[in-house]
């Protein structure tokens, strides 16, 4: 016998006492759900003994309601499929009598929101669609789902209560584990598995080491050009930030000492970094240390996508050679898995440890579990560093063809840098509006993050990031021609 789905019980208030019969409170709560739009078109609704034992009273009167319903039209009902809203209703079933759940439009100094969240950027739509030159995008075509789809089911069938409960707000231990054997192997990282925490990705690492180690009115050094969604973070924290010029081995620390010798922090990508692509070279890295070590100032290392190397090996971690315990090590799975996973970690010095961990539980209380217990079987069993290299190969693929196509296509006019590493690089060009190309560019379904948007200081330098994972060698020709044309 098929059984029918459950539908969602409704919020219905009898009152016995009322002079209204109980089959009247019934269809008049109804009608105003569905006419309220509350209850859609297409919506089960629960069967007549279900609602009967929810609400503590006879069928019968919840049967003549029903009947009601399913005579006038808000309902309709099929032989073992039960009953649901109608199908047939318009979408915006006028309701004269009836207020929507949707405030009234007015004026904007009417309703008052956080002037932070007035100063953020709303009109971004070259990160909003899939398509070639997403800068977030990866191959998902290369990933290994019947292994993964494998894990996930064995994970299910040996799911046991306790999985079910709140879990460590650092992050499954098993997961942890693994992590700490892939950073201290593969990045140069040192630590220990009691150093990490697992977060939702970068971004929400960022957020809580800023609410850990940061006061407002605390200046912060940040990458000029830079990822402006961090400088969004430490604006909405009140703090300071402090542009910090980035050339050709990396951010300035002279400059930077310059402008504000005790800032509180530094935010760098020293492996890859975003936007221009340049690797910190070793004496900057080395200025840096030793900057931080003399302030009594905190380093954010966001190392997003640096397993990914294309003319030499992978560049070891800042973190690997701080010897005071002044760099917060913040690493993401979005570029090498998949973005939805929303699984990152940040290794932290020991004596902060108890800090992150009161400030996560003031947050969220922690990552799910479900998903971390898989990935660390993914990770355990070799299948992230066989994954790793048969990706390193693809995006390498995808890379010299972007490379070469702009070269084709665009010749001495573009500027490329930051080609060598990561899932992005940066094309500069001169005498071009790049935000308005981008706005064009996404009704074309090309999605170029105008470079211009990432400085803070002027002047900003026009021009695109490119990223490159989610477009194959062949297609990159075609799609660079179709960019030149715009911008053109």
């Amino acid at each position: 016998m098929k059984r029918v789905p459950s539908g969602i019980i409704p919020v219905i208030s009898v009152d016995r006492k009322s002079a209204d019969a109980l089959y009247q409170q019934i269809y008049d709560a109804y009608r105003g759900a569905i006419v309220g739009r509350t209850l859609r078109p297409g919506q089960r609704v629960p069967s007549t003994r279900m609602l009967a034992d929810e609400l503590g009273i006879s069928r019968i009167p919840i049967l003549n309601a029903y009947s009601q319903l399913l005579a006038e039209g808000y309902f309709e009902s099929r032989v073992g499929s039960g009953t649901v809203v109608s199908r047939s209703l318009p979408d915006q079933t006028p309701a004269p009598h009836v207020r929507s759940a949707r405030p009234e439009k007015s004026k904007p100094e009417a309703r008052r929101i956080s002037k932070r969240t007035t100063s953020v950027d709303k009109n971004v739509p070259w990160r909003r669609g899939w398509g070639p030159f997403g800068v977030s995008q990866v191959a998902f075509e290369h990933f290994p789902f019947p292994v993964w789809n494998r894990l996930i089911t064995r994970q299910s069938r040996h799911s046991y209560a306790k999985s079910m409960d709140y879990g460590d707000p650092l992050g499954l231990r098993k997961l942890r584990t693994a992590i700490a054997n892939y950073v201290r192997t593969a990045r140069g990282v040192r630590c220990e598995d009691e150093q990490i925490m697992i977060v939702s990705g970068s971004q929400q690492a960022l957020e809580i080491t800023t609410r850990v180690l940061l006061d407002p009115g605390d200046s912060v050094w940040m990458e000029d050009p830079g990822y402006r969604f961090a400088y969004r973070v430490f604006g909405f924290h009140g703090c300071k930030v402090v542009p910090v010029p980035v050339d050709h081995e990396g951010l300035n620390v002279a400059a930077g000492i310059r402008s504000a010798r005790q800032a509180r922090a530094a935010l760098v990508t020293p492996s890859h970094q975003y936007p221009l692509g340049v690797t910190m070279s070793a004496s900057r890295r080395l200025q840096l240390l030793a900057w931080a070590e003399q302030a009594g100032s905190w380093i954010i290392e966001d190392d997003y996508d640096s397993e990914y190397r294309y003319e030499s090996m992978p560049i070891a971690s800042l973190q690997g050679l701080d010897h005071h315990a002044r760099v917060i090590y913040i690493g993401t799975f979005s570029k090498v898995m998949f973005p939805s996973l929303r699984l990152g970690y940040i290794v932290l010095p020991v004596d902060l440890v108890e800090a992150f961990h009161a400030v996560r539980l003031s947050m969220d209380i922690g990552p799910s579990h479900f998903f971390q217990a898989v990935l660390a079987d993914f990770i355990g069993e070799g299948h992230f560093s066989r994954h790793i290299r048969r990706m390193r190969v693809v995006y390498g693929e995808r890379r010299s063809a972007l490379i070469e196509s702009i070269r084709k296509e665009f010749g001495s006019e573009a500027e490329v840098t930051g080609g060598q590493a990561g899932m992005h690089l940066s094309m500069a060009l001169t005498g071009i509006r790049d935000r308005e190309i981008a706005l064009r560019a996404a009704d074309e379904n090309l999605w170029l993050v105008p470079l211009s948007s990432s400085y803070l200081t002027k002047p900003q330098r026009p021009g695109f990031i490119l990223g490159f994972g989610s477009t194959s060698a062949e297609q990159m020709p075609a799609a660079v021609r179709k960019m030149s044309a715009l911008i053109r």
